[in-house]
């Protein structure tokens, strides 16, 4: 199980394991397993964005083919945090109704 930083600039802090610092990076690392936890920048320079790697992410999660992942925000550009907010919290909502209902 490991914690994954996605950033172009900045350094990867402690209590990360991988560190990516483009979308395309991200996504490999994210298809090879074990990811539990993503932190997330928006702005990656030149290409796609943290933005893109969400909306994969909430793609797989409708698949089901993502287990569900734990994620923090952490960019400087607030429309980005937006737009990645909003894609996790609908990955939330699939890998949700592909558990089904709680048995009580």
């Amino acid at each position: 199980m490991k914690n994954l930083w996605l950033d172009d600039e900045r350094k990867k802090p402690e209590g990360f394991d991988l560190h990516a610092r483009s979308a395309e990076e991200a996504i490999e690392l994210l298809k090879n397993g074990n990811i539990t936890h993503i932190s997330f920048d928006h702005d990656l320079g030149e290409g796609k964005s943290g933005y893109d790697v969400a909306c994969w992410i909430e793609e797989q999660a409708f698949l089901g083919t993502l287990p569900r992942l734990t994620w923090k925000i952490h960019t400087a550009n607030p429309p980005g945090r937006d737009y990645i907010f909003w894609a996790m919290r609908q990955a939330e909502k699939w890998w949700k109704q592909l558990e089904g209902p709680v048995s009580l």
